[in-house]
């Protein structure tokens, strides 16, 4: 074929001498028009079956079902994470007893589980681990903390989050949230458009979308009277929980060091005595249930508080 094709464009007809470069002009023109279709069509062949191909691998992969942690794994990092416990001197870490209550209810969440943690801690790395293929979000009161967290592991996800309470102003806080119970501070709604001041509104607006399975309170400080305190996050957390989004009706609420008096007090309002599962060491473990957006109650038999002193204890 190529040694005709040279022969018809270099040895031209001798009765059509005067018109014959225009007419070889014309048939190269020609072939490379369809060269250049047959080479475009071709690529675009190739190029769609790359992407059909690409596409429904990445459709099979969305597709499959996140497996949760291998159990052998799972207990490894547990008994570690315990052991480590065990040997510290800091109170503030949580005790195997404590570990293994939150473990267990990870464990039995079905992938992926929603987990969101008030405070990064020792047992950062540990819950992010634990709660494979889940998501899990942490929010903390340093902006500081929050920024190097996510420098040095970047699967973490965390922001953080300006308080502006006081554990000074705990039952000044909790009689606001009494008077406001029908408004502001009533126990089903959108925390992003309230303005009560025990509900953290200032997170990214995704974060009020999700449905959290499993919420642990471990900050922010709560240990002197200018402290934060976790008032705001048990409140959060018991708004979170009565107006869950997404599959389930049950929302597992954890709080650490909740043999303090404004932990004590404020999940007693907020979470509420007749939801409260297990109590080990210094962690309360609730179960609460979604509820109607007309209910106007946080508990069924509401708590009368009265102000007391608070010490530095």
């Amino acid at each position: 074929m190529k040694s005709s094709a040279k022969l018809i464009l270099l040895h031209p007809s001798l009765h059509k001498q005067a018109g014959s470069g225009a007419g070889a002009s014309h048939r190269i023109w020609v072939l490379v028009v369809f060269s250049f279709f047959a080479s475009a069509f071709a690529l675009a062949v190739i190029t769609t079956r790359e992407t059909i191909s690409t596409s429904a691998t990445a459709t099979a992969s969305s597709a499959a079902p996140k497996s949760p942690l291998p159990k052998p794994i799972f207990d490894a990092l547990l008994h570690y994470a315990a052991a480590t416990t065990a040997n510290s001197s800091t109170a503030s870490r949580m005790s195997s007893g404590e570990l293994s209550s939150i473990s267990a209810v990870l464990r039995r969440c079905s992938a992926p589980c929603n987990f969101l943690v008030f405070g990064l801690t020792h047992e950062t790395l540990l819950w992010n681990s634990l709660n494979h293929n889940g998501r899990t979000v942490f929010v903390d009161e340093s902006a500081y903390f929050v920024a190097k967290t996510e420098e040095k592991h970047p699967e973490i996800e965390a922001y953080d989050v300006q308080f502006t309470t006081k554990v000074s102003d705990l039952y000044g806080l909790l009689e606001h949230s009494k008077q406001q119970i029908r408004n502001e501070c009533r126990p089903v709604q959108n925390l992003l458009f309230s303005d009560c001041k025990l509900a953290i509104n200032d997170l990214p607006n995704h974060i009020y979308e999700v449905g959290w399975d499993v919420i642990l309170v471990d900050g922010p400080r709560g240990f002197f009277p200018s402290a934060p305190g976790r008032m705001p996050a048990i409140y959060t957390a018991g708004v979170l929980a009565r107006s869950k989004r997404g599959g389930g009706d049950e929302t597992h609420v954890f709080v650490h060091e909740i043999d303090r008096e404004a932990e004590r007090v404020s999940s007693e309002e907020f979470l509420c005595s007749e939801n409260l599962e297990e109590s080990v060491g210094s962690l309360g473990h609730f179960v609460v249930e979604k509820m109607d957006v007309n209910s106007f109650e946080f508990c069924s038999n509401s708590s009368s508080l009265s102000p007391s002193s608070y010490t530095d204890d």
